[in-house]
């Protein structure tokens, strides 16, 4: 079993340290910019993780699930995972990276994308980006199709022992379940993630829309369009940072929407 770090600091208490780690780092530098030995930009800024530099992060991101975060459609499934399937967790040992469904036509394996797995070892066990916290919204269209999701949720892991279900449920959010899957109205939610997933999302965790980063592939519906649109906050008037992922989350993707989302906090603080 991988041994994870508890490293998961709220936005709350992690900016209180900003002054301390701002003063730490000065005197690094100084110290560093004395020694006769030459070092390199490259080698100095790797002696310590920036924590006080001067990029913003969203407090919350959102993934879409289906063709976004793993690599199968969950109306396509008609079993829940039947087995699982071994392999290198990137380089972090052996774990589950794939659950596989079993039909009369054959067997589908559902897999995070790469750039997924990737962003949750940093998150989770690399301890970057400390003020994000993750969720997903899927509009999966049957009760049956969430089953298989939440299932495979509970067993595709980022690291040995560590699911994905209990880094975001455990670890961010302690305990509490606020990812939305389905479109059930007895869920309260539909197909369209702005007027069901997202102000749902909004209610439950108190994260304000401006200060949230949305991924999805976009296949069927714009649904970052629909979101950006419609949940905006009503003193900035300012919606969610959006990226499209029509082939699959990246980490190209994922620092595209870190990108998005510092401009944007920039433009609205800069006009408040």
């Amino acid at each position: 079993k991988f041994d994870v770090p508890e490293c998961n600091v709220r936005p709350q208490s992690f900016k209180k340290i900003h002054a301390k780690c701002d003063l730490s780092i000065m005197a690094i530098s100084l110290i560093l910019s004395l020694i006769v030995v030459p070092i390199s930009v490259r080698e100095r800024s790797g002696l310590a993780r920036r924590i006080s530099d001067s990029h913003e992060y969203p407090e919350l991101a959102v993934l879409d699930l289906d063709a976004t975060f793993w690599n199968q459609e969950m109306y396509a499934m008609t079993s829940k995972p039947v087995r699982t399937v071994m392999g290198d967790l990137n380089g972090r040992g052996v774990g589950v990276v794939g659950a596989v469904c079993a039909s009369e036509a054959g067997e589908s394996e559902i897999r995070l994308y790469d750039g997924s797995l990737d962003v949750f070892q940093r998150h989770f066990v690399d301890c970057e980006y400390p003020d994000t916290k993750l969720l997903s919204a899927s509009s999966a269209d049957t009760p049956f199709a969430e089953q298989v999701a939440r299932a495979a949720l509970q067993l595709l892991e980022v690291v040995p022992g560590l699911t994905v279900w209990d880094a975001v449920v455990s670890r961010d959010w302690q305990g509490e379940d606020f990812n939305q899957i389905g479109r059930q109205a007895s869920q309260g939610l539909s197909s369209n993630k702005a007027r069901l997933h997202f102000p749902k999302i909004h209610a439950l965790t108190g994260t304000q829309y401006d200060k949230m980063l949305l991924f999805d592939n976009c296949i069927w519906s714009d649904n970052v369009g629909m979101v950006q649109l419609a949940c905006r906050e009503n003193d900035t008037n300012v919606g969610s940072a959006v990226v499209r992922t029509p082939h699959g989350f990246t980490l190209e993707k994922w620092n595209e929407g870190l990108k998005i989302y510092d401009q944007q906090y920039r433009i609205l603080h800069a006009s408040h």
